[in-house]
């Protein structure tokens, strides 16, 4: 019992210093190539946290597992805009980039159909496999393109005279993933083993610990970027390690061995996740800001999908009355609530006459919200060095 308690903190001790490393050592070296917040997010932060849902489902893959693989990749997604992304706008408010809402988003959005369309057959073959990883380099190829094509976000004479070199930078930023890894195997690994010896189910246990385990590094990550002031970096993560978790995980398991595909996940596990994706284009089309309340939403549909897995794996008496409670209770609330958010969104855009005095209104809440935790309380927010957000949209 001692050991998996040592386990659990030293795991959470992990988390913590491998994030702030992270984002720390991430932000410098993007700062110092010319690179904002967002872009840093989507592409270093985002591969580095991805990195524990790459080796699971690899190494799932090769074992002849590869359901595993998919069950990776959705419940991660999942997990990542809803409690990920959720706690983060609990702890600060967002105001995302333009870029992140016209682009970034749909694209993720899009992307999360790919799975579902290859997998009719009942597989995803290698030659599949080999597609998504083709469309993750062009990814990334088009990100490349857009960093260039935008200009050097913040210039070499405004870099903060104490910033790192641009070797400690690439040592905190692998040290710091190397921390997530270690840390997130270390969590699940003593959190599992304290609740098999406390009597919860390996049921319970699958749903809650496993499937999060991999996605531990994206929270803290994350939340500490969050803390850190540094919101760009935080919803970048979210959207860049699904963007690799859709094209890279599966890609890099279905190049290893064909990954089959259930009924139950196409019928049930993919629209679940791309239900999700899609929930992130009307909060973020209203005014480009996540507030408090829209991430408490997002964590509390958490909570109502986890006990939804554990009843309906259960074979629960309460299974059908809950399933109902989903379909006509909470989803035409969700799609009424979307539908006002939206139509406001749009009459606020239509009223300030310019995107950026919906912005200077949003950043204006979010500065009130920083103001509400106190002077001197909390890690002082920090330049993310995003050119002074004027690609921020309204």
């Amino acid at each position: 019992m001692l050991t998996n308690f040592v386990l659990l903190v030293g795991g959470l001790v992990l988390l913590t210093v491998g994030a702030d490393a992270l984002v720390r050592g991430a932000g410098g070296i993007g700062r110092r190539i010319g690179l904002s917040g967002l872009l840093v997010g989507l592409t270093v932060v985002a591969l580095g946290t991805s990195s524990p849902e790459v080796a699971v489902s690899i190494g799932a893959s090769l074992d002849d597992r590869g359901a595993i693989a998919v069950g990776n990749v959705v419940g991660s997604n999942i997990f990542n805009v809803l409690v990920v992304l959720g706690l983060s706008s609990l702890i600060l408010p967002m105001v995302v980039e333009r870029q992140l809402v016209k682009l970034d988003v749909p694209i993720m959005v899009a992307l999360s159909f790919v799975p579902l369309l290859l997998g009719l057959d009942g597989a995803i073959s290698r030659a599949e496999g080999g597609v998504l990883l083709i469309l993750l380099v062009c990814y990334l190829v088009m990100l490349g393109f857009l960093a260039l094509s935008d200009g050097p976000a913040v210039a070499e004479a405004d870099l903060p005279q104490r910033s790192d070199s641009t070797v400690v930078n690439l040592l905190l930023s692998a040290g710091g993933v190397a921390g997530l890894i270690f840390g997130a195997d270390f969590l699940v690994a003593g959190a599992t083993a304290i609740a098999r010896d406390a009597g919860v189910s390996e049921l319970v246990i699958g749903l809650t610990l496993i499937a999060a385990g991999t996605s531990l590094p994206e929270l803290a990550t994350s939340v500490v970027a969050a803390l850190k002031g540094q919101r760009d970096m935080a919803v970048g993560n979210v959207v860049g390690s699904n963007v690799f978790n859709l094209l890279a995980v599966i890609g890099a398991a279905a190049v290893v061995r064909d990954v089959p595909i259930s009924d139950g996940v196409l019928t049930f596990d993919f629209p679940i996740m791309i239900a999700v994706a899609v929930i992130c284009l009307p909060i973020l089309f209203t005014g480009g800001r996540i507030n408090r309340l829209e991430g408490g939403v997002m964590v509390g549909y958490y909570v109502i999908y986890i006990v939804y897995l554990w009843l309906s794996t259960s074979g629960h008496a309460l299974e059908d009355e809950y399933r109902n409670f989903i379909l006509f209770g909470i989803a035409p609330l969700t799609l009424l609530t979307m539908g006002i958010g939206w139509a406001r969104g749009r009459a606020e855009r239509g009223t300030s006459g310019a995107p950026e005095v919906v912005v200077a209104e949003a950043e204006a809440e979010v500065d009130a919200a920083e103001a509400d935790r106190g002077a001197g309380v909390g890690p002082k927010p920090e330049v993310s060095g995003d050119g002074g957000g004027e690609d921020r949209v309204g």
